[in-house]
């Protein structure tokens, strides 16, 4: 069976600081409205939908409680929809959007809503204390390392030097401010509003126009002194061939982040022909990958290979590409060890101009994938992102228009 996605929303992405745009927004209520949008926009009967299904990373707080069922309730929907709340580090996202096309695919069910949410400033990364990143004996048994400490040694083992990744953070900054002052990003944005009613964000808050090569190599690198406390130890004991770990990635070159959410609606073909629904596009395949947890951020780009073997298609079948710029390094191996060109991979930038809010950035990469193919006219597109220990989803998407 054939799974579809019938429409695409997200909200801008906000810095997650206190003099963030959506820092006074609950993520409940970015929730909210982004569910009161889909339904407007697709005239949807909320009572077809039979699942719900939401990545988040921090679920604790205000971010607890199985948030997917609780929002849609909140947001009016029918109270016969389930809901789930789903945690695979920062491939959440896109996790969500997979298993809700599989249950489609499997005839289990046929109208699915699914995509993801984290309210960065609101609910902090790692706040709610799971036992990889603060059970000490865990840490030392699984070897937990800081990805920034992932994404230098990716870099040391690539060859990437500071220009190389600098130049790759320039390159999503100019892309991202280019399609933000074009519109390419306003078919899926949802302008947030406060109480009153007023907007408080319809653009991607954090692009830096105005960053410059300059500007880059004036700012230290982050992970230096963390690595120096141990953590580079870990990954030269994992990985003896190398001498040091090169620590290039700083804050212009690694994912910002913010807060940010996502949701996109699922059909099948039965129910795409019964309520006269339109798709936009159709699932071709989807994976999931894991690699050793020290090096942790190439389960992207193993899911990705994965998917392509799946659907057999090899990486020149495919029009765009959508990869997480889980740091510099990250994105450049992957583009390298595709042979992509610039003009197919990440073309409107990423997480180093635009923010990586955890769990909803897989959701919001597969609508700016959505989004850009239908602009360009094109057929198919991958969308990855690696994940905290090791994890990776991939999809691969086809237009119908």
């Amino acid at each position: 069976m054939e799974a579809y996605i019938i429409d695409a929303v997200r909200s801008p992405r906000g810095a997650a600081r206190d003099w963030g745009a959506l820092a006074q927004t609950k993520p409940i209520e970015l929730l909210r409205q982004l569910f009161v949008a889909l339904e407007q926009r697709t005239d949807l009967d909320t009572a077809l939908v039979e699942d719900i299904i939401l990545g988040c990373v921090s679920q604790t707080g205000e971010q607890g409680g199985n948030l997917a069922k609780i929002a849609a309730l909140y947001a009016g929907w029918n109270s016969n929809i389930s809901g789930q709340t789903v945690n695979r580090f920062c491939t959440s996202g896109l996790t969500a959007c997979s298993t809700a096309a599989a249950k489609i695919m499997a005839g289990i069910e046929d109208i699915v809503v699914a995509g993801g949410i984290e309210s960065m400033s609101r609910v902090a990364m790692f706040s709610d204390k799971g036992p990889w990143y603060s059970d000490k004996q865990v840490m030392a048994q699984t070897k937990f390392i800081h990805m920034g400490i992932s994404g230098d040694l990716i870099a040391t083992q690539e060859g990437f030097r500071r220009e190389d990744v600098d130049a790759y953070a320039l390159r999503s900054q100019r892309n991202a401010a280019r399609a933000r002052d074009a519109g390419y990003f306003d078919r899926s944005i949802i302008a947030i509003t406060d109480a009153e009613g007023q907007m408080i964000l319809d653009k991607d808050q954090i692009i830096r126009a105005d960053t410059t090569l300059e500007k880059l190599a004036s700012l230290e690198p982050s992970f230096a002194a963390i690595g120096a406390q141990g953590l580079d130890a870990i990954a030269l004991q994992t990985y003896p061939e190398l001498e040091a770990i090169n620590h290039v990635h700083h804050g212009g070159n690694s994912p910002g982040m913010v807060d940010g959410a996502a949701l996109l609606l699922f059909a099948s073909a039965a129910q795409v022909e019964a309520h006269k629904l339109t798709p936009r596009a159709r699932i071709i395949s989807m994976a999931n990958a894991s690699v050793e947890p020290v090096v942790m951020l190439t389960a992207g780009q193993m899911a990705a290979k994965k998917t392509l073997a799946k659907a057999r298609l090899t990486p020149e079948d495919i029009d765009l590409y959508e990869v997480n710029e889980g740091f510099a390094a990250v994105a450049l191996k992957f583009q390298r060890d595709f042979n992509l060109r610039d003009d197919q991979f990440n073309v409107n930038g990423g997480a180093i101009a635009m923010g990586h809010p955890l769990g909803a950035s897989g959701a919001i990469l597969l609508n700016s994938l959505l989004d850009e193919l239908e602009r360009q006219n094109k057929k198919r597109g991958l969308v990855a992102l690696c994940g905290g220990a090791g994890v990776g989803e991939a999809m691969i998407i086809e237009t119908l228009s």
